[in-house]
């Protein structure tokens, strides 16, 4: 049986900042309103956490059958790879999970509408495609990660959907300016899914991999990468000065070194190899950004 550890490898615990970013994001939005029950804001990052854990057990079980993840690629061994977990009790861990992130979901979605069937039906829909969407990113014959639409998937459901899904189940309602900086949490998960691509990049291309990497060549890549960033300070930048009342709500700006250092040496890296600590980087940036936006609304 596989150990704990592995599992724990194969969640990429690295990669949850990211989860965590987007449900905090909503979450702050809902709380300046004073409009949000903490047991809604606990769920939400349970599941949304679990469907990052699908998403990175999905990825190691596809790439490893289809021969992606193989010794040519850069990045650290994954589970399946390397014989840690087999395809069997990868699939049986996806399952798993599947089940885990449907209770919780429910669990959540009952907790939000309660009576209002409707509303309550849309956000299963929206759960169960988010589910479907984890795992055909790279299983199966048609995964949509192949064909170079990784990068729109995770800017819809790790951003626009988780932040402002969080944002509806906490209060309600919607306002289209709640989009804003939940397009900012959609470029930062995409910078930090286009670094993976990046170092993956001449492996992907041998691989049949065509990411958007892989497409517009890696000095684009990098270009692409800068504008993610710098669209997503803008997005939040537009919020603020939509719903403006206070100064402090301007705070998050003063994160942004953090993402010019990491970029600045992004655009230095000529061994793709180096490019993996930035993974990590990028994705505690983002959530060190979103709790000192969330202060900033809150002061």
């Amino acid at each position: 049986m596989p150990s704990f550890k592995s599992w724990l490898k194969a969640s990429r615990l690295r990669t949850l900042p990211l989860a965590l970013s987007s449900i905090l994001m909503g979450s702050f939005l809902a709380i300046r309103e004073d409009n949000y029950q903490w047991i809604v804001i606990i769920l939400a990052i349970v599941t949304t956490t679990l469907l990052q854990v699908l998403s990175n057990f999905s990825n190691d079980y596809g790439d490893s059958m289809r021969g992606t993840d193989n010794e040519n690629r850069l990045g650290p061994v994954r589970t399946v790879q390397g014989g840690e977990i087999s395809p069997k009790q990868m699939r049986m861990g996806m399952l798993f999970i599947v089940i885990l992130t449907l209770f919780s979901g429910i669990w959540l979605i009952y907790e939000s509408f309660a009576d209002r069937w409707f509303e309550a039906f849309i956000f299963l829909a929206f759960g169960i495609l988010a589910i479907l969407a984890s795992i055909k990113y790279t299983v199966g014959k048609k995964s949509y990660g192949y064909a170079g639409f990784g990068d729109a998937f995770v800017f819809v459901f790790f951003g626009l959907l988780a932040v402002a899904g969080t944002y509806y189940l906490n209060t309600l309602s919607f306002s289209w300016y709640i989009l804003l900086p939940a397009a900012t949490l959609g470029f930062f998960s995409t910078a930090v899914l286009n670094l993976n691509n990046m170092r993956d990049m001449e492996n992907d291309r041998h691989s049949g991999k065509k990411t958007i990497v892989v497409r517009i060549g890696y000095k684009s890549a990098r270009n692409y990468q800068l504008w993610l960033i710098f669209t997503g300070f803008l997005a939040t930048f537009i919020y603020v000065m939509i719903t403006f009342t206070s100064y402090w709500e301007f705070l998050f700006v003063t994160t942004f070194p953090l993402f010019a250092i990491n970029l600045n040496d992004i655009f230095k890296v000529t061994d793709q190899r180096r490019l993996d600590p930035y993974l990590k980087k990028t994705a505690l940036a983002t959530l060190i950004f979103v709790i000192v936006f969330g202060i900033g609304l809150l002061i």
